[in-house]
């Protein structure tokens, strides 16, 4: 451990402790002798001007904040902290690249500064960590806008490309959250138009200028309510619970993974592990069951159970055409 790093420690120890820290504690710590622990805490107090204290009682340090709170000058950052930036840079330029570059620049050029000084050695500390987005779709050029208008509170008059209609319609909407779920980007927004809260898909948005109503509040707890409480990225109260039950082999992953946050699970005594989700639309969580054929079974409600052996049997007579067809 460096001199910056151990200030740092010293620093989170002294903010977090109720009493004052024994010398014995620091060394620990700070994983240093007791000759460099006296000099770390004079070097704050003669370098950053910590509050630092002695309290001969209780034979220990802290800091007397009774005049201002103490913090470190400028951003510090432990060796765990600047992996966390490290990922949170390759996530920025991966996971969409160009998006947001203007406004996003000087903190990714703050963090290579930082990253480079942490791993002088590592000049390829960039190429150390990959993600593949699965399927994304580009948010299109009007991104930056629709962002602006959120973080804003602007409504806008938009043209709409439904793609499940195959139309387009224009409409006033007060935006509220983006959202990314699976490599995509929503907007999740009041329709002035349906008089309800609908789920946009970000590249389908075609800002018109800004709406001519006034902005239609909604608290975060009607939006969570709204959008998160049944499965997938479909909106609405749940109505239905499905219990599906994989195969012993396919359940070593599948225990690891959280697949709603209202999810129950439990091993079956046939061995089996069955998990219990929450859902209004069946769409998407249809797709996601037919993703595991043979290694999962739908156990309830029928209605969902019926709908995924139809799919499963439409898919069997395509193959069966094409068979017979070679």
């Amino acid at each position: 451990m460096d001199r910056f790093d151990r200030i740092y420690q010293l620093h989170h120890l002294l903010n977090a402790s109720r009493r004052p820290a024994p010398r014995q504690h620091i060394e620990q710590t700070l994983e240093c002798s007791d000759r460099t622990a006296k000099r770390t805490i004079q070097a704050m107090r003669d370098y950053l001007h910590a509050p630092i204290e002695y309290d001969r009682e209780r034979n220990g340090y802290y800091y007397d904040t009774r005049e201002r709170p103490f913090e470190l000058p400028g951003l510090w950052f432990n060796p765990s902290e600047l992996q966390a930036l490290l990922l949170m840079q390759q996530l920025l330029h991966q996971v969409e690249p160009g998006l947001l570059d203007p406004q996003l620049d000087p903190i990714r050029q703050r963090i290579d500064q930082m990253l480079k000084q942490a791993h002088p050695a590592g000049a390829d500390i960039d190429q150390r960590i990959r993600l593949i987005a699965t399927a994304a779709r580009a948010p299109g050029r009007h991104f930056r806008e629709l962002a602006d208008a959120t973080l804003a509170r602007r409504p806008l008059h938009i043209r709409y490309h439904a793609r499940g209609r195959g139309q387009a319609s224009e409409r006033d909407i007060s935006p509220h959250r983006l959202t990314r779920y699976r490599d995509n980007w929503y907007l999740e927004a009041w329709c002035h138009l349906r008089e309800g809260l609908r789920l946009f898909a970000i590249e389908r948005i075609e800002p018109l200028g800004k709406a001519e109503v006034g902005f239609h509040p909604i608290s975060h707890e009607r939006l969570d309510k709204a959008f998160d409480q049944s499965y997938g990225i479909f909106t609405g109260a749940p109505r239905h619970t499905a219990v599906l039950a994989f195969t012993p082999e396919r359940a070593r992953w599948i225990e690891q993974e959280q697949w709603h946050p209202e999810q129950q699970a439990r091993w079956r005594a046939d061995g089996r592990y069955e998990l219990r989700l929450p859902y209004a639309d069946p769409t998407e969580l249809i797709l996601d069951i037919l993703r595991y054929g043979p290694n999962v079974e739908v156990i309830d409600p029928p209605e969902l159970r019926q709908a995924v052996i139809e799919r499963l049997t439409e898919a069997i007579a395509i193959y069966q055409r094409t068979g017979d067809t070679d």
